[in-house]
């Protein structure tokens, strides 16, 4: 069986595995994502190639110049703008992509998208990413999703652009929005800890709890989402919208919020067909996607 290492780059940890040719992870590694992360990568690599590998896959937060084998721009991951990745293969072809167009490939491979001919991936995590799957291959898009203007007039992205998706939706944009009300005197059971080190978890908690900050937050940045969702829907008209990322274990709340607005948005006939579903990789989704890479090569996608 041929093996190859999939690699998983996101704005708060990097995910590695080793893989085999049908699907199966034999090794996992994770490791924060830090200013040094090369050193990282270049570690794992050489951890994982033990055993013998066909190439590296590479899933990195950014948009990525596949060619080049570059990161042209990561607003969340500004360490690696501009960086090439040839080095951390040690003479192993290595396959960039980026890591939500690699999630998305895992989940056309293994998950929640193999019932499906055409579908939309939206990873939810520190910042939003996509991936769309048509006819079971990748198109050859950067699906920068998250960096959709959903307000005219709106915030500031590292990015360059305003309003972006990302800044209203994910969890990124939850914690502050709720630090930055605590600070403005909103009552909340939030306010017994450190609401500097708020996480997501923390929130959702609170909101099943009862709490009204928590609970109206999620449903704003579930709002925004779902504004998101109905314009994925309207342009690409997809069998599916597949929800992956550590937000969606917030699904009650914040996904049925999302659910809610964007069938108020998008053309009725293409919600009604466009099934919202989670997707059931979890955090194997983009090692696999980028495995998928090495062993399929341009034969993954659809240009």
């Amino acid at each position: 069986m041929k093996k190859a290492i999939g690699i998983d780059l996101g704005g708060t940890n990097v995910r590695a595995a080793l893989v085999g040719s049908d699907g199966s992870v034999i090794r996992r590694l994770k490791e924060p994502t830090t200013e040094n992360v090369f050193d990282t990568l270049r570690a794992m690599v050489k951890e994982l190639s033990k055993e013998g590998v066909e190439g590296i896959g590479v899933g990195a937060a950014g948009l990525v110049d596949k060619k080049q084998g570059r990161v042209i721009l990561s607003p969340n991951i500004p360490s690696i703008t501009g960086k090439g990745f040839d080095e951390i293969g040690d003479g192993l072809k290595v396959y960039l992509e980026n890591d939500a167009n690699a999630a998305a490939l895992g989940e056309m491979w293994l998950g929640a998208g193999r019932d499906f001919e055409s579908f939309v991936l939206m990873t939810l995590g520190t910042g939003i990413g996509g991936g769309f799957i048509h006819r079971g291959r990748l198109l050859n898009v950067s699906a920068e999703v998250g960096h959709m203007s959903v307000e005219q007039a709106g915030r500031k992205c590292m990015c360059g652009g305003s309003g972006c998706l990302e800044l209203y939706a994910s969890a990124r944009a939850i914690t502050e929005a709720v630090t930055k009300a605590i600070e403005g005197g909103a009552e909340s059971i939030l306010t017994q800890g450190n609401i500097y080190k708020l996480t997501p978890e923390d929130i959702y908690k609170a909101a099943f709890e009862g709490d009204n900050l928590a609970r109206e937050s999620l449903r704003e940045a579930g709002r925004y989402l779902g504004i998101g969702i109905a314009n994925l829907i309207n342009i690409m008209s997809p069998d599916a919208v597949v929800l992956a990322g550590g937000l969606t274990g917030a699904w009650d709340l914040y996904i049925k919020e999302a659910i809610k607005e964007a069938q108020k948005r998008a053309f009725k006939s293409l919600f009604d067909r466009a099934s919202i579903i989670q997707a059931s990789l979890n955090d194997d989704a983009g090692v696999l996607g980028a495995a998928y890479l090495v062993f399929h090569g341009e034969e993954s996608y659809i240009c």
